[in-house]
């Protein structure tokens, strides 16, 4: 049977990948308003510096920056509060204990639709050391180098033709 679900990326926290080890990905609801889901499917919404913390044992997300929707009354919405986070109650007791161990913190990846409903990818992440993250940009760059190398072979064997 066919699915009637389609993905829509909203946003995505690029340097997430590049600042933090990323150990789980969990697949999360979002507690938000009409306005601030219309705002979201216009892709006005901003991850960075974003963070989730657990408190009484649930899960919120903070300096999440979305924009207020154009059309909608704009005074009494503030854009970088904080939201609730939506997650099965077994995946919340298996975060809960994991965020507890030191050093381990949440990370928002992106933000998308999954049909009507607004999700978010949610990471349990370890932060980089500095040497880790020079490790990582040499890394990209030999696999740039050997790339362009290899494009430079295929073009090569196809002007000899």
């Amino acid at each position: 049977m066919a699915s009637n679900t389609y993905y829509k990326v909203a946003a995505e926290n690029r340097k997430a990948r590049f600042d933090f080890n990323i150990i789980e990905v969990y697949k999360a609801g979002l507690v938000l308003t009409g306005n601030e889901v219309k705002s979201i499917r216009r892709g006005q919404v901003n991850l960075q510096d974003s963070f989730g913390r657990v408190e009484r044992e649930e899960v919120w997300i903070y300096n999440m920056h979305i924009s207020p929707y154009s059309s909608a009354d704009q005074s009494k919405i503030d854009p970088i509060r904080r939201r609730k986070v939506l997650l099965q109650k077994r995946e919340l007791v298996k975060l809960i204990g994991k965020v507890a161990e030191k050093g381990l913190t949440l990370i928002p990846l992106k933000v998308y639709f999954d049909g009507n409903w607004a999700k978010l990818d949610l990471a349990l992440a370890k932060s980089k050391k500095k040497y880790e993250k020079r490790d990582t940009l040499r890394r990209k760059i030999a696999e740039r180098e050997i790339e362009r190398a290899f494009k430079g072979k295929i073009n090569d064997r196809k002007n000899r033709n």
